[in-house]
């Protein structure tokens, strides 16, 4: 009992922290956004309002201590409005599969000197492994909207996107699409390509 007790009170008080971090730097972001020409479109909710949401996802960490989402910015300046944000979500989401890429390459570096790869091999996995960012961008489903802010540029404008996506369900892709590219591209036997991805 007295542990729940405990664990709540550390909970809330980890929160409240997290919150009054996340506006703080919220506030400031917008100001200077602001200064910059940025606004949110009509009926979106306000810009520090969308900040502090960004900030409070990019700072939640689960029990582990690790991020729970991986949160990226993409931006981009088109004729139009709707151009210009369809352009940015998908800048957004390539930093999105290139952070996931970065982080499963990372893993699988010290994994190749445990399953005693030879050279060929652990060039042609870590070849692989850098050229499915494509491909995990499009396997990504949904993803969060957390930022959308615009400003004009001459006679174009400029789009502000942040995204948000499940660091889990990213790890997952992740692996799976390099998994299948490696079975695919690669001669690296079954057995080797199983501990290889053994990523923890």
């Amino acid at each position: 009992m007295f542990n729940n007790l405990a664990f709540a009170q550390s909970e809330k008080e980890t929160k409240k922290e997290l919150t009054s971090k996340s506006i703080k730097q919220a506030r400031k972001e917008a100001k200077q956004l602001s200064k910059e020409g940025f606004h949110v479109a009509r009926g979106a909710m306000p810009m520090d309002k969308q900040l502090e949401d960004a900030w409070m996802m990019q700072l939640t960490k689960d029990e582990k201590g690790f991020p729970m989402y991986i949160v990226e910015s993409g931006n981009s300046v088109a004729e139009t409005q709707t151009a210009a944000k369809i352009q940015a979500t998908e800048t957004a989401k390539l930093a999105i599969a290139g952070a996931i890429c970065t982080n499963i390459a990372a893993l699988i570096e010290n994994n190749i000197a445990n399953q005693q790869l030879n050279n060929e091999e652990a060039a042609s996995v870590t070849k692989t492994v850098a050229a499915s960012k494509n491909l995990i961008a499009q396997e990504i489903g949904r993803t969060i909207l957390l930022v959308e802010m615009y400003r004009a540029i001459d006679k174009n404008t400029e789009a502000n996107i942040r995204l948000a996506y499940d660091y889990k369900t990213a790890q997952e892709i992740g692996k799976r699409v390099i998994r299948q590219k490696l079975e695919d591209e690669t001669k690296i036997l079954q057995d080797k390509l199983d501990k290889l991805m053994d990523l923890k």
